[in-house]
């Protein structure tokens, strides 16, 4: 699948994209800039047979991943859910059923989830939720997306959340409680998740719209297919190391599959819904300026600016530069020769 994989990073620290999957020689390092997969013979009228076709009939390509996907789906606004990433929070469940999952650090050196989903039918179990940070709802905006948390920081409650800047329900406050569950094998605040059922329900209603606007174009400008012409001049990335200090994650790249298989606190990151491992075809490293707003270390992040990065797919990884106008605006990513 073609998901796409987004890690912040801050500070001016180093990040490897590694070309041995085993020993792990040849590191390719790169300091990052201030932040956030018998013949046989055949006859003439055989060899004419041609193969049908596919136009794709009742499909429409996601803006989320580039892919043929049902038509009704594809117009379908998408839901972004805030998920914890600490090891107390573990399995998490529902990151498999992501298009898009961003991972930006908190205060406290952990990192947290916002997994984007367009198609939340028939998940079980999603979460657990967390908090609301004030940057993670400037970029569920970039997808037009109604945002799912469980509280939030000051400076969100107070900013960006009372702007009404973005659709959300928060599990805490509210009517958003019921659109959300315990689950009793795990302690509190480790236990609340939600399900596909309560979303639809949430929405329904609160009675947002659930696709679209028409003038919405997406983030991300998609290969017409999978092949390696935009990374071939790139350095080899076959596991990509992230600094990140509590969950300590890494990606490691499948030849098979042709995928990027996530690993974080020493193992394979599982999806507890389906007992498989989060595996991602886009990996983009977007480089922010951040500062320290408070003593108890809350971050925030220039996103309303532009920056550096790296994108990685296919073992390959070439440097980016990325720029986002205004709030009301999304990011752009583009190539060394500014194409996005």
């Amino acid at each position: 699948k073609n998901k796409v994989f987004i890690c912040f990073l801050v500070g001016g620290l180093m990040i490897s994209c590694m070309t041995g999957c085993q020993k792990r020689k040849d590191n390719v390092k790169t300091e990052d800039s201030q932040a956030v997969e018998v013949e046989t013979e055949t006859t003439k009228a055989e060899t004419d047979v041609k193969t049908p076709v596919d136009t794709h009939e009742g499909q429409e390509k996601s803006l989320l991943t580039g892919e043929w996907i049902d038509e009704d789906i594809a117009s379908k606004r998408p839901v972004a859910v805030m998920v914890e990433n600490t090891k107390m929070a573990l399995p998490q469940y529902g990151l498999s059923n992501a298009d898009i999952i961003y991972e930006c650090p908190v205060e406290g050196g952990i990192t947290r989830l916002m997994a984007i989903f367009q198609d939340y039918n028939n998940i079980k179990k999603i979460g657990n939720v967390r908090s609301c940070r004030h940057y993670f709802a400037y970029l569920a905006h970039d997808y037009d997306a109604i945002y799912f948390h469980a509280g939030a920081s000051k400076y969100a409650y107070d900013g960006v959340l009372a702007e009404n800047y973005i659709e959300d329900i928060d599990g805490i406050t509210g009517v958003g409680g019921q659109y959300f569950f315990r689950d009793s094998n795990k302690k509190a605040p480790h236990n609340l998740y939600t399900a596909s059922d309560m979303i639809s329900e949430s929405i329904s209603n609160m009675k947002w719209d659930t696709e679209y606007s028409k003038d919405y174009d997406g983030v991300f400008k998609f290969a017409e297919d999978d092949t390696e012409e935009n990374l071939t001049n790139g350095d080899d990335a076959k596991a990509i190391v992230m600094y990140y200090q509590n969950p300590k994650p890494w990606f490691e790249y499948n030849d098979e599959t042709g995928l990027y298989d996530r690993f974080e606190f020493g193992n394979e990151q599982i999806d507890g819904n389906t007992n498989t491992q989060i595996s991602v075809k886009n990996i983009i490293i977007q480089n922010c300026s951040s500062s320290i707003m408070d003593d108890v270390g809350r971050l925030d992040f220039k996103l309303f600016s532009s920056g550096t990065g790296k994108y990685i797919s296919n073992g390959k990884c070439i440097d980016i530069t990325w720029k986002r106008n205004s709030k009301d605006d999304v990011t752009h990513y583009y190539d060394k020769d500014k194409k996005e």
